[in-house]
């Protein structure tokens, strides 16, 4: 079995970074993704807006051309998928990395269709794949959506919103532009702070009008297939309900980290263990890359601000 010189978990922008660092430095690799290219960026919602200009979202100086200044999903789709093929990446796409184990000087890590050998691991797998649980009553419904596409999808529907950041915004604001009856559920005292500013004003705006209603200091206590209730400091509130869209954040996958090996912070934190110079972990020549360095803390790291990842560890390497 050929033993490679890197292989790299996670096929978005910093792992596509990791495979250009790696090809330009003449070393072995590829990249395993364990759905489609950039599968975090496809599973965002169809017509979002990235908060970052075009030139923050480049990865290896190739020009990231916009109609805007800011970047919309389809055209980041485009652009990342355009740097794999032209550059011939080698993506193997739709295998998902099972275990990563030490073999002497190496690690096997091994798919449900592959055993690879490798000298070199990168972990890139970003944090989008497991949505943080409110684990109250009725949260399996099918009513229940952790993940937000398509506000025509809620024309017309009496739809709860849980959170209070971008996320949570945006999905409030365009289905009830689109005709749904709004109500969002925050736990704080408002409209979280760091909500970019073209949004905050309008949000507020439509609150203290009360086209969208919305309970702060609240939580759902339980979702039934035509209600839910809301626990709010008036006591709890019953409100007719068709769909909850739920954006209580996501996380790393945790477990999976732990498995191969990597310490992580014994508080709710969870913070990977790794030196900030060189990206590695307490795993010699296991490194980590892109936002699931953050642990819980996912809106620490960003595409634009985890890019120079992939050069720290080419170059640990080729050191």
């Amino acid at each position: 079995m050929e033993t490679l010189d890197i292989l790299i978990i996670g096929g978005g922008p910093i792992g596509l970074a990791c495979g250009l660092a790696a090809k330009k430095a003449g070393l072995s690799y590829v990249i395993l993704e364990k759905g489609c290219l950039v599968n975090s960026l496809y599973n965002y919602p169809l017509n979002m807006t990235f908060f970052s200009t075009s030139e923050r979202l480049e990865i290896d100086g190739i020009p990231f051309m916009s109609i805007n200044a800011k970047p919309t999903r389809p055209e980041a789709l485009e652009y990342y998928r355009r740097v794999a093929t032209s550059r011939e990446l080698h993506v193997k796409l739709f295998e998902e990395v099972q275990a990563i184990s030490p073999n002497g000087d190496t690690y096997t890590v091994k798919t449900p269709r592959h055993t690879y050998n490798a000298r070199h691991v990168v972990i890139a797998t970003g944090f989008y794949d497991i949505p943080n649980l409110m684990n109250v009553p009725g949260e399996d419904l099918p009513k229940v959506r952790h993940y937000y596409k398509d506000p025509h999808f809620y024309a017309m529907q009496r739809v709860i919103v849980v959170g209070a950041h971008n996320s949570a915004v945006d999905a409030a604001l365009e289905t009830w532009r689109k005709g749904a009856d709004v109500t969002m559920v925050i736990r704080e005292s408002g409209i979280a702070s760091r909500v970019i500013a073209r949004l905050k004003p309008d949000i507020e705006n439509r609150i203290k009008e009360g086209s969208i209603k919305a309970h702060c200091h609240s939580v759902i206590k339980a979702i039934r297939p035509g209600e839910v209730e809301i626990s709010t400091p008036d006591g709890v509130v019953t409100v007719e309900n068709d769909y909850v869209i739920a954006m209580t954040g996501y996380q790393p996958n945790f477990s999976f980290l732990e498995n191969a090996g990597i310490e992580l912070s014994k508080d709710e934190k969870k913070y990977p263990a790794y030196n900030p110079d060189t990206m590695e972990t307490n795993l010699p020549r296991v490194y980590l890359a892109g936002v699931v360095c953050g642990g819980m803390d996912t809106h620490v790291w960003f595409i634009e601000n985890s890019r120079d990842h992939a050069e720290k560890i080419i170059t640990h390497i080729c050191g």
